[in-house]
């Protein structure tokens, strides 16, 4: 226990990283006060009949994501999915046209500074449209119906998701690690509570049946299967595949330098917990553009459509999408040509391969290998919790895998960020 504490210690007592520590605990605090400050004109008694009803779907997602924002009809209801989105359509906008995309990769800080500024802006616009639609799909919530409630409604949820954004920001120039992540894992830890109850509640239903002991092995059961995929989590979040690369020796002025071996490591799951984050962000607008067509929310055919338990089209979509963004990110985070071209210019070469184009067609090949299992793994782990609530029986699963994932990719990462903190200051890291 000693020699798990002592990182923690020594990462307190350096004067920036405690200031940036207290600063991203003050910010995360900042928002969970924010998820209990009401929306004026919404019912959060109808929000939360529904978000009960669909516990094992996409609102029941949003819901723990958005640590429980969208029962309590909060301002920060809608999460930060409208900032995800925005996020995606400047991505892609930046591969479709050739003039962003030398804005991206040539414009330096202030082209990226004009990107960022760009997806604020699509944040802002993406919000008020969701606003409307849930103020047009949920109007059993609206408590009065006029144009000064629309306004109200609308305006206060923009608001929410915009301050969300702003937070997030915040967060990645003052504190520590990734905002907007650290703002879902906190989300995600604080619906902890009511996984605890769900447990109890199942060894309370078999005991009032005489059959506690059945009832305790259940929860067993899903307590060991919770373990087993942290564990596979971490080991595939941290799984990578490496490639040699010898590089030649050279003579530099008076001395000799080169000739050693080293290798490039390709992460198995490069996308990290991005594309679950963008396939949910993408299909929350489902329900919110057919509530125009089908303004009740307690429909049978909306609650099909958003809940994966009952609807296999709806998780298959959701798999191919995640697939897809996994692809999608891993192409933006890893460019096997500038590697090659990296490679050769600094005198290396894989051993077996020539240098150039058959070095960069290698590398995409083993990319393209590593990263269809990563996409499977993924696309696994998002719709592992109805195959664990059909085998069970037991719904609302918040240890389920996409969550589970979320925690461990997000805590791995902020664990990285203040292990480099330390590795500067010359500490002992976490990861060691």
């Amino acid at each position: 226990m000693e020699s798990v504490l002592s990182p923690f210690r020594s990462a307190w007592r350096i004067a920036d990283l405690r200031k940036k520590l207290i600063v991203t605990a003050l910010l995360l605090l900042v928002y969970r006060l924010g998820v209990f400050i009401p929306v004026p004109g919404m019912s959060a008694d109808v929000l939360a009949d529904f978000a009960s009803s669909q516990r094992g779907g996409l609102f029941g997602y949003l819901n723990i994501i958005g640590g429980g924002a969208f029962e309590r009809a909060s301002i920060f209801a809608m999460s930060i999915t409208p900032y995800i989105n925005s996020s995606i359509i400047i991505q892609l906008l930046t591969i479709a046209i050739p003039a962003l995309e030398r804005l991206q990769k040539e414009g330096g800080e202030e082209g990226r500074k004009k990107l960022a500024e760009w997806t604020r802006y699509g944040t802002v616009i993406l919000g008020f449209l969701q606003a409307t639609f849930m103020y047009i799909g949920f109007r059993d919530a609206i408590t009065e119906r006029n144009l000064l409630s629309y306004l109200t409604v609308t305006l206060a949820l923009s608001a929410g998701t915009a301050f969300i954004m702003w937070l997030g920001e915040q967060i990645n120039e003052y504190g520590i690690g990734n905002g907007i992540s650290l703002i879902i894992f906190v989300n995600i830890i604080s619906s902890g509570p009511n996984a605890f109850k769900a447990l109890y509640a199942i060894v309370v239903g078999y005991s009032f049946e005489g059959k506690l002991a059945l009832g305790i092995l259940i929860v067993l059961g899903i307590v060991a299967v919770f373990v087993a995929m942290v564990v596979v989590v971490i080991y595939v979040t941290e799984a990578e595949r490496r490639i040699p690369v010898q590089y030649a020796k050279r003579v530099m002025g008076r001395k000799l330098v080169g000739g050693q071996s080293t290798h490039i490591p390709i992460k198995v799951n490069v996308a990290g917990v991005m594309p679950i984050i963008f396939a949910m962000s993408i299909l929350s607008f489902i329900p919110t553009v057919i509530s125009l067509v089908n303004p009740n929310p307690q429909s049978k055919f909306l609650q099909s459509l958003i809940n994966f338990s009952s609807n296999p089209l709806y998780m298959l979509v959701t798999a191919v999408l995640v697939l897809f963004f996994t692809f999608f990110y891993t192409l933006i985070a890893f460019n096997p040509v500038e590697v090659a071209n990296n490679i050769r210019k600094n005198g290396g070469f894989i051993p077996g391969i020539r240098p150039g184009k058959p070095t960069s067609d290698y590398i995409s090949k083993v990319l393209n290998r590593v990263t269809w299992f990563g996409a499977l793994f993924l696309a696994l782990v998002t719709i592992l919790p109805s195959l664990m609530e059909f085998i069970t029986g037991v719904g609302n699963m918040w240890f389920g895998g996409t969550s589970l994932l979320i925690m461990v990719g997000v805590a791995l990462e902020t664990a990285k960020a203040i292990e480099s903190q330390l590795i500067m200051r010359h500490y002992k890291g976490f990861l060691e």
